[in-house]
């Protein structure tokens, strides 16, 4: 008889990733992106624009307004962030 040593590993959760532009800065380790993506109309074919905020939690607190990051999907930190700062793709002037 031959026993196997069977392993329980959890599934692998892949977590969502966006970059966006900062909009607002002016909270404590909170911060606003705006994300735009490119959407096509189904009947006319034609391309547009649509944006989303979303409340980021920035820890060291060194993003600024007008930067562009890179955020990722993790546990709720209040009732409206859902987000934390992976890193700073550009910073402003």
């Amino acid at each position: 008889m031959t026993t196997k040593n069977h392993t329980t590993q959890t599934p692998k959760v892949i977590k969502r990733e966006f970059e966006g532009t900062v909009v607002s800065a002016k909270e404590q380790k909170t911060v606003h992106v705006r994300v735009e993506t490119v959407k096509m109309h189904p009947k006319y074919k034609k391309q547009y624009v649509t944006s989303r905020k979303y409340a980021v939690h920035d820890e060291k607190g060194t993003v600024q307004e007008g930067d562009v990051v890179r955020f990722q999907e993790c546990r709720p930190y209040s009732k409206t962030k859902r987000w934390f700062v992976i890193s700073v793709v550009k910073k402003t002037a």
